[in-house]
Parts: C-alpha cells; structure tokens; sequence
C-alpha cells in the first residue's frame, strides 16, 4: 500500500490540467530575464532571488513550456518524500518515517506546490534538509553538517522571506534548549553559530529586501488575524474549500494534537498529557511559534498572509501528525481505517488539484484567438491578469494593461496602490480610443475584472468608457468566479470591429 501512495504521490505532482496563473506566469517572466537582470525584476515584484535563478537555469535546458517549468517543482517536491522518510525515521523509527512519507506523499498541498512554478515546494525540500541537519549536529556537530546547516539556512533566506520567521522561532528554541540543557550547550550553541553564519548570505540582499519591505510590500489584501491564519492553512493543508479538504485538514490537526499530547496505554486507550511529550514537541512549538512571529509581522508591517507562504511549515507539522497517528494503537482494523480515509481524502485532494484550472486566462485566450486579427488591440485590466494571458495570446496582437499602458507580461509592485490611486480610467480610454482609430482596421478587446483591490470602481469605469466612446461592446466570455481562482470577463467593442 505505501509503494502505491508513493508512486500515486509522484505522478500526482507533475499532474496538472490548468495553464499558469499569475504568479506563476510572473515567476515565469523573471526567471527567463538574463541573471543580470534578475535583480532589479526583483525589486518590482517582493521575492528573494534563489528559486528565480535556479528556474533560469532549468528554462535554459528544458524550455518554457508550462510541463518543463513546472517540472523544476515537481523534482524538487519528489526529493521530498525520502528526506520525510529520514525524518520520521529519526523522530520515532522507521513506522514513523512511512507514516510521515505516506501524509506527504499525497498532501494536496504539498502535490499543489510541486504542480505550480513558484518556490514553495523547493522551501518544503529545505525545511527537510535542513530539520535533518539540525538534529544529527544536536548529538555530533561535525563540521559538515554544521556547514551544511549554514548552507541551507542561507538558501532558504534567499528563497522565501517567510524563512525568517521560521528560523527565528527554530533560534528562539534552540537558545532555550541551550540554557536548560547544560549536557549539550556546546552542541546547541555550534548549530546555533551556524544559523546565524547561514545568514550572512542575506546580507548582499538586504538593500534589495529594504527596497521591497518598503515599495512593495502586499497590496492585493490586508494583515489577517491569527485566527484566521490558522483555519484557512489547515483548509489548504487538506486541499482546499470543499468538503473533503476541510476534513483532511482538520483531521490532520487532530492528528498533530495527538502527536503533541497523545500516548497509547494498551488497545482501547489513549492517554493526553497537556504538558506534551517529548518526542516532537519541539517541532511543534517551531511551528506554532512560526505562525505566531509572522501574525505579529503582518500586523507591525501591514502586510497579508497566503496559505502558500505557510510551506516553511508544513513539513513539521506533517511529522508531528505522522507520530500522532502512531498512537491509535486501538485495534488493526482502526488503523487501517483511519490510514485509508486519510489517503483517500489526500487521493481527492490531489486528483482535485490535477483536473482544476487556476485561471480563466485559457477560456479568455480561446475567445480572443477565435475572433481576433493581427494586430487587434487587447486591453487588460487590472494589470494583474497580464501574465496568465500574455502566455497564451498570439505574438502579432497588440497588448497593453491598465493604468500604465505597458506590457503584460510583468506587474510592478512598487507603490502600487498609491499608483493605482491615481489611476485616471477616462485618460487612458482616451488614449485606448486614439489607438483604435489610428488602426482603423482593427478591433479592441477588453479583458476585466472589478474585483481586484486598488482598483475598486476602475476597471468597471473604463469598460463602460471604451464602450461611449468604440460604440458598445459584446460580451464573449463572462467571468466565472465560482469555477476560477483568476478570473475574467472578455468583451469586444462593436464600433471598433472592422467592417
């Protein structure tokens, strides 16, 4: 049964139907920059630069097409599943470690970020390597694994700025380990030394991370409370909003309570001890504390949470849950039961992810293809839904985003409700009418949504301005929020479609 998890697991994560979304898109677009360039693409987006150049570098020998970037993801949330075997091995024996291999294998979050172009499954692979390092150095602080630490605490800076968080909570209980366990204080204090070296990696960064904090922050939500954090992370840990994933994310949490306090006594007995047991209640406070420094951060710095940041965490808290489902020790049959709900619940989740589309950009591009001549003008607005279509859209169409009249293919973070503010949806559908008629010959397209934040009104305003002036428009595709995370609608104005 675990070979068949397993091999489910991996085929599951090079698995998906849905075209790139914006993120995705966007990553896209940077990574295919000269590694030059990198950089300063970087300073308009928000992002540490590690997964950005690895992708480069992947692109230019396997291509662009979604499957061979998407790939690079996939290899490294394959990767995954030994190191999990390793860890649950270390933790509570080898029982554990298939246990932890088997909840990984087909967590639809961690199958969802190896089916997706963004760095979160390469976060989850370091979070692993780096775990593993960290409690072989604890009993012998060899000087490889110590340097290997610093390695790896440094990639994992330079890859997801949720790292900080996740290593502060990992100094904050290793210093407390250090001042209550004298036996192994020099231990502690050498892997200690050694997060700290890995940090210095940072340090030719920090202009640009200053830069960012301070131009780009998250505009597109607001902080959310920590109540709110927890619930919708447990929603996406099980796959998502729908029956299914709620009951395998809350279920895991059931599980990860066990593994906190939960000890089996005989058979039909479970004993809870709310002062925790020892076997993984440090993993546990990691993340708990986690997820609290980085409410505490959201709310200081005005910035928003995205379940998918919560990657630095989901490799402890599934090794948490893997040992609390070695406790139900009730019966072999209950164990079965209990392990082949899970799967299957993962098994859903995962199946889910691979048949659903992220975007509407493929229904919208479709649209355009099917009525569209080289050189039509197609207007997007916001300029968030750019990068998805930019993708799939003939070369030989002009394409423009609202406000900045530039390409689609990035969205520059700096400042960005500010600018959006200012934003003038009469000026630019000045300047879109005086495009139309210098081309008399071709046709204007409108792709749109109202429910971007910074843009509240705008988007709306500029179609019903483009249709006064180009003589009302028709609707070709209508925007699916139910069906679609990313969503659009696509109109083309009559008075510019040529006769």
């Amino acid at each position: 049964m675990v070979a068949a998890v397993v091999v489910a697991g991996v085929v599951l994560r090079f698995v998906t139907k849905s075209h790139m979304w914006l993120d995705e898109a966007l990553t896209v677009d940077i990574a295919r920059l000269p590694i030059r360039d990198i950089p300063a693409a970087l300073r308009q987006d928000g992002h540490p630069p590690l997964f950005y150049v690895l992708l480069h570098g992947w692109m230019s020998v396997f291509g662009q097409s979604d499957v061979a970037v998407r790939a690079l993801s996939g290899l490294f949330a394959v990767v995954s599943l030994p190191l999990a075997w390793l860890a649950g091995r270390r933790v509570a024996g080898p029982r554990a470690g298939w246990a932890f291999v088997v909840l990984l294998s087909l967590s639809p979050f961690a199958i969802r970020y190896g089916t997706e172009a963004r760095m979160y499954a390469l976060v989850i692979a370091l979070v692993l390597a780096g775990y593993l390092l960290v409690a072989n150095a604890l009993e012998s602080p060899r000087p490889v694994l110590l340097v290997g630490i610093a390695l790896v605490t440094g990639a994992l800076l330079l890859t997801h700025y949720w790292a900080l968080w996740f290593i502060a909570a990992t100094v904050v209980v290793l210093a407390w380990r250090a001042w209550r366990d004298v036996a192994h204080r020099a231990a502690t204090t050498r892997v200690l030394a050694a997060i700290v070296v890995g940090g210095l990696f940072l340090v030719p960064w920090l202009p640009s991370m200053l830069s960012q904090s301070a131009h780009t922050g998250t505009p597109w939500a607001a902080a959310v409370r920590p109540t709110t954090m927890v619930t919708d992370t447990l929603q996406d840990f099980g796959g998502g909003d729908f029956a299914e994933g709620l009951l395998l994310g809350w279920g895991l949490f059931l599980l990860f309570l066990f593994g906190l306090c939960a000890q089996a006594v005989d058979d039909h007995r479970l004993e809870f001890d709310l002062h925790t047991l020892p076997t993984v209640r440090r993993e546990a406070i990691v993340v708990g504390l986690t997820l609290a420094i980085a409410s505490a951060a959201g709310y200081a710095t005005h910035t928003t949470f995205a379940t998918r940041y919560a990657a630095v965490v989901l490799p402890l808290f599934v090794l948490v849950a893997a040992v609390g489902l070695l406790q139900i020790e009730v019966s072999v049959v209950a164990r079965v039961a209990v392990v082949t709900v899970l799967v299957a619940l993962g098994l859903i989740g995962g199946v889910h992810n691979a048949i659903t589309d992220r975007t509407q950009a493929g229904q919208v591009a479709d649209g355009v293809r099917a009525g569209a001549q080289p050189g039509d003008l197609v207007v997007v607005c916001p300029d968030q839904l750019g990068p998805s279509l930019h993708r799939l859209l003939p070369t030989d169409l002009e394409q423009v985003v609202y406000p900045t009249f530039g390409s689609p293919d990035r969205v520059d973070w700096r400042d960005y409700a500010a600018r959006n503010a200012r934003a003038d949806p009469a000026a630019f559908a000045d300047r879109v009418t005086s495009e139309a008629r210098a081309k008399s010959s071709h046709s204007v397209w409108l792709v749109w949504s109202g429910s971007y934040k910074t843009f509240e009104g705008q988007c709306d305003a500029l179609l019903q301005d483009l249709a006064q002036r180009l003589g009302g428009d028709d609707l070709v595709v209508q925007e699916n929020g139910d069906a679609y995370f990313e969503h659009a609608a696509l109109v083309r104005f009559a008075g510019s479609r040529p006769t």
